[in-house]
């Protein structure tokens, strides 16, 4: 990827430090030359468990500037979920930090080897020259979340991730005058690959957090032309005054994705801030896919137009438009890690990637997440889209949010089940709920049972977590 000159700010920390691209280089190049003296050859997998710092990035580029494959773990993993890491990934490393040396056993007791992040940083070897790589070699693995089972290995090349990069830098407009917030998580596409590689391909500057932090974010903005976020960051700005207009008046653009962001939070922030967040959608598996436009309409409820060199088509659309939609291009992962089975699962016979989320295309080609195909409820022999279930919830006077899902039923097979969670002071029953919504939802369509939460549970990128939502009420209705 083409970076920044040398005197060019790369990275500023919390604290003022800054990286330059020059200093980015020189430690990128001497951790690549201790990851090669502590055995890791091209190839070879390097797991690095550590708390999100400048570090992680320092070692995720090492590692691909040696030729090796970077697989970044959530610091929430215990040492025992990080048995099945070590033995499905086969590592020759294992990068951990003092907040995760509890997992030393483990990996000692799978013979992995073990390195801290800060002995790696403290080599006095000379820098390694980079190791040369074809486009389809691996780059990167991330596990998927695994909420159906054990988390899937996800294998990334190098031709997918600068294809995106470059993809995203001439869509989002990105250049050298630009300097990122960057305050999401680094074990993820969004913030390793979307924030990190943007940045270095256009030869930017980033404003670097440990943790989303509201106080920190108000702090920078003055500094900062862009920010991405995932749908909280800017759920949490709304009434906040601190984020005016007067605020974002100098910002460029305001990028959101990970999860749905409410049409309902994409007005609120316009009408506070003036600027219309930008949403786009991707995956673990194909980096991103679509994105609302830099100019031009950015549709509220959609996830925007395919990138450059992608494609996306809807199988098997219904009458409403709606089916599974399904993705090729040179962003799309080459299959799952040591898993040819789901590997052939996921691909069509013509190369189109499944991504398991329902959607529908408008007359102008803007694609809309209707949800997960495995969320679809299925009750009496129809199809029951949750979103459009929650739409309506969520337009209720009072509601903050709603998640939809089903219930196992002995007739019907599934039921319709809602969480909701209402505005602070605001008080709403369920009768009253469903009869607010009785004119705009078949009968069928209506939830059977609706539990009232302080919050939705969601995961670390903010996706909710209706898997977890089923088991409560299931849990529930038993006692």
């Amino acid at each position: 990827m083409n970076t920044g000159e040398a005197s060019q700010p790369f990275l500023t920390t919390s604290d003022g430090t800054v990286t330059t691209y020059g200093d980015l280089r020189d430690r990128v190049a001497r951790r690549a030359a201790a990851l090669r003296a502590a055995g890791v050859a091209p190839g070879d997998r390097v797991l690095c468990q550590i708390a999100k710092s400048p570090e992680g990035l320092y070692l995720y580029l090492a590692t691909v500037w040696a030729g090796a494959v970077f697989v970044p773990l959530n610091t929430a993993y215990t040492a025992s979920e990080l048995e099945y890491f070590l033995s499905d990934a086969a590592p020759a490393l294992l990068i951990l930090d003092e907040t995760t040396a509890s997992a030393r056993p483990k990996a000692e007791a799978a013979k992995v080897k073990v390195a801290t992040s800060a002995d790696l940083a403290a080599t006095d070897l000379p820098p390694l020259p980079p190791v040369a790589r074809k486009p389809d070699d691996l780059a990167a693995i991330l596990y998927t979340s695994g909420t159906t089972g054990r988390s899937k290995g996800a294998m990334l090349t190098h031709d997918n991730l600068v294809s995106n990069a470059r993809a995203l830098k001439e869509c989002w407009r990105f250049g050298p005058q630009d300097v990122l917030i960057h305050a999401l998580p680094i074990f993820h596409t969004h913030g390793l690959f979307v924030a990190t590689n943007v940045t270095l391909i256009s030869g930017a500057q980033m404003l670097f957090l440990p943790a989303f932090d509201l106080t920190a974010i108000a702090n920078l903005l003055p500094q900062a032309t862009t920010i991405m976020g995932v749908p909280t960051f800017y759920s949490r700005m709304i009434g906040d005054p601190r984020f005016d207009k007067a605020a974002f008046a100098h910002m460029r653009l305001v990028i959101s994705g990970s999860a749905p962001l409410l049409a309902d939070t994409h007005a609120a922030f316009a009408e506070q801030t003036g600027h219309a967040i930008l949403e786009r959608y991707g995956m673990t598996e194909t980096n991103m896919i679509t994105s609302n436009p830099y100019d031009g309409a950015r549709k509220a409820g959609t996830v925007g137009l395919p990138l450059p060199g992608v494609q996306v088509r809807i199988a098997k659309p219904d009458a409403a438009g709606i089916g599974g939609i399904e993705v090729k291009g040179p962003n799309v992962t080459p299959g799952y890690w040591q898993n040819p089975d789901k590997t052939a699962e996921s691909f069509t016979p013509d190369g189109f990637f499944i991504t398991g989320d329902l959607g529908q295309l408008d007359e102008a080609g803007y694609v809309s997440i209707v949800g997960r195909e495995k969320d679809l409820v299925i009750s009496g022999g129809f199809n029951i889209y949750p979103k459009e279930i929650e739409v309506q919830i969520d337009a209720l006077p009072g509601v903050n949010e709603s998640a939809v899902f089903g219930l196992p039923h002995p007739d019907l097979g599934e039921v319709v089940a809602a969480a909701v969670v209402l505005n602070p002071g605001a008080t709403l029953t369920e009768a009253e709920l469903l009869a607010m919504i009785a004119p705009h939802l078949a009968r069928f369509k209506h939830p059977r049972s609706i539990r009232f939460l302080d919050a939705l549970p969601r995961n670390t990128m903010g996706k909710v977590q209706k898997a977890e939502l089923r088991k409560m009420a299931i849990m529930a209705a038993a006692n």
